[in-house]
């Protein structure tokens, strides 16, 4: 299921039921009532949070869906998914506008995330590599080798100068995307899994969730600013509230729990 919550109201407004395996990953308009969903069960669904309703399902996929990311426009949105393909598709008439399979892999698409310029974006693979795609062009236009095991997750700054990845290899590598290469390496603890990543929009920080929820200043020493453990088990994502008020973190132990970022 998909529960949505009014922060302001601290309230759930509804709960959206329809996939047959469990959510993974869910994406909110910014500027529209709607909800995108995706699962393990191949499908990808638009919800209608008003009328608390499904929009449309769409089955673009032949394995289970491992990414979402919206559009800057708000139009469109990326998935992609283990059957080693990434689609577009028009979020308002829920249909299927490309669909692109990943020839240089054998293994499938493990997430995925659009540059704020639209005109790039970014997946993981099963066998730890990263690659940016030139979405007009539908070919790759850089790979960037470096972790060991399944990407777990990718983030671009705001202002589209760095990427962030993590995989099952317990360090986060941040990339300068102007001169293509590894700038940064921030080693985490032990056996520490990255489940989500995702700047602040001045691309100062950077939070990390996994077994804590941890936030990094993005410098040459990336030094750790605050760590937060107040889940029982894994976080599986974090996002920054707007201005940076808040920082906001989801878990398996199917919670929500909200943190001051001053």
């Amino acid at each position: 299921n998909i529960v949505v919550f009014d922060k302001e109201a601290e309230k759930i407004v509804c709960t959206l039921k329809g996939h047959t395996k469990k959510v993974t990953n869910v994406v909110a308009h910014p500027n529209e009532k709607t909800i995108i969903s995706a699962s393990p069960d191949s499908h990808v669904r638009i919800w209608d949070i008003e009328g608390e309703t499904c929009k449309h399902t769409l089955r673009i996929h032949d394995g289970p869906v491992t990414g979402l990311s919206l559009h800057p426009t708000g139009d469109y949105m990326l998935s992609c998914s283990a059957d080693q393909h990434w689609g577009f598709s028009d979020i308002g008439t829920g249909k299927l506008l490309c669909k692109v399979a990943d020839q240089s892999v054998s293994h499938g698409l493990t997430c995925c995330q659009f540059h704020p310029d639209g005109l790039i974006f970014g997946t993981g693979t099963s066998d730890s590599l990263v690659k940016i795609w030139d979405f007009k062009e539908q070919k790759s236009a850089a790979n960037f080798p470096g972790h060991s095991g399944p990407i777990s997750a990718i983030a671009f700054s705001e202002n589209g100068y760095y990427l962030a990845t993590s995989a099952d290899d317990e360090v986060v590598k941040l990339w300068d995307l102007r001169k293509l290469r590894n700038f940064k390496t921030i080693s985490l603890d032990d056996k520490y899994t990255v489940r989500g990543l995702t700047f602040d929009n001045s691309g100062h920080y950077l939070a990390v969730a996994g077994p804590d929820v941890r936030v990094y200043q993005i410098s040459k020493q990336c030094d750790l600013v605050v760590t937060w453990d107040a889940h029982t088990q894994d976080s599986t994502d974090v996002r920054f509230g707007p201005d940076v008020n808040y920082v906001a973190s989801v878990s398996n132990d199917r919670t929500l729990k909200f943190y001051s970022a001053n």
